[in-house]
């Protein structure tokens, strides 16, 4: 099984290539020569050095795979990186490349552009289910239907009301993980210890311009505090969880003894290789797989936490693929819930039915003005 086979179903191909191999080298390549374009201009090295080493970085081949086997000899992509790059410059743009920089911040600088390029990407698609969802609480506010609790009927609430809940879940969960990333992804910009050391008391300045460049909020170096990273992916992985909870009860909902809603008819999207009456739920599936898979990345990254003094050993190495699998996966949950939150069928015979058999009457309380207020905050 080729890696797109296994990882395309779950996810989407634009947030595949926001953590594809040229996107990682892209932002590499980016660090290195707005590094030297920022040291220039803080007088640290010459025009000319600079200018040596962006137009390499804007112009150098690189063959993903066999950098990568030189990674994974040397622990990490920036060893190789810069020995290439370096083999291709001369003079002072050689022994300039890289100055003050050390591998650790070209590996969490890059991810940190790609948590930025994936959390915008992302935010459209809980955008759309966010509106596709709040028009179906406000149409349904008042359609009585039967509330369930511990999967057995309770009383009667507005159909509404259940779907307001999925929205709000959604919003909120979306605007975690936008303060998680503006506070959490930022420019890493220490050098070999975390010191800034080697730059002539002008490190802060340098690393204005190299965030501006980059398209980073600046900061003080990060290497060592993990906790940025690790909001990041809980905030992810509620998201994940949020829309867990939208696929899990839409299919319930769907099921043939009670066909209140269901997920749109997709041609190619939901049939049985078995069984040609079925019409199964995909989309639900495809948000459930990722809530399931989710925590347990989401633990992987909270353990690595008590990094060891200025570098941790196995830690922070960890973050960056459990960090990309957590978008890959809310990724493809939010695709797919996107498409069924905007084409929802809601059967309200089939509402009515099951609400005339439970004998609970049709008292739905003030479950018009609960949506109305869900919809209200979070506007």
């Amino acid at each position: 099984m080729s890696g797109f086979l296994r990882s395309r179903p779950a996810t989407t191909e634009a947030m595949l290539a926001v953590f594809s191999d040229a996107a990682t080298l892209r932002h590499a390549l980016a660090f290195e020569a707005e590094l030297a374009r920022a040291e220039a201009a803080e007088g640290l090295i010459g025009t000319d050095a600079a200018g040596a080493i962006a137009a390499l970085c804007a112009e150098i081949a690189i063959d993903p795979a066999a950098l990568a086997e030189e990674a994974a000899l040397a622990g990490t992509l920036a060893i190789p990186l810069v020995a290439r790059l370096r083999a291709a410059l001369t003079g002072e743009a050689a022994k300039t490349l890289h100055k003050g920089a050390t591998s650790q911040d070209v590996a969490d600088t890059v991810l940190a552009c790609q948590i930025h390029a994936a959390s915008n990407l992302l935010g459209g698609d809980l955008t759309r289910i966010a509106t596709a969802l709040a028009a179906l609480a406000r149409r349904h506010a008042e359609t009585p239907a039967i509330g369930r609790t511990l999967l057995q009927d309770a009383l009667p609430i507005g159909f509404g009301l259940r779907i307001a809940h999925w929205q709000a879940g959604i919003v909120e969960a979306a605007a975690r993980l936008n303060r998680e990333v503006e506070t959490g992804a930022t420019l890493q910009f220490g050098g070999a210890a975390g010191s800034r050391a080697g730059l002539g008391g002008k490190s802060a300045a340098v690393s204005a311009r190299l965030a501006a460049a980059l398209g980073l909020p600046d900061s003080p170096p990060w290497h060592a505090r993990r906790g940025g990273i690790a909001g990041i992916a809980t905030a992810l992985a509620i998201a994940i969880g949020a829309l867990g909870k939208l696929a899990r009860d839409v299919s319930l909902l769907a099921q043939n003894g009670i066909g209140e809603a269901r997920e749109p008819a997709i041609p190619g999207r939901g049939g049985s290789s078995a069984m040609a009456h079925k019409r199964n739920p995909t989309g639900c599936q495809v948000a459930l797989s990722a809530a399931l898979r989710a925590p347990g990345l989401v633990a992987g990254i909270l353990a690595g936490l008590p990094a060891e003094q200025e570098r941790g050993l196995g830690g922070w190495q960890a973050e960056g693929p459990a960090l990309a699998e957590l978008f890959l996966l809310a990724a493809g949950a939010a695709g797919a819930m996107a498409m069924v939150a905007e084409g929802l069928e809601v059967d309200e015979a089939a509402i009515a039915r099951n609400l005339a058999a439970a004998g609970l009457g049709t008292d739905i309380g003030e479950s018009a003005a609960l949506v109305a207020a869900l919809l209200a905050q979070n506007d």
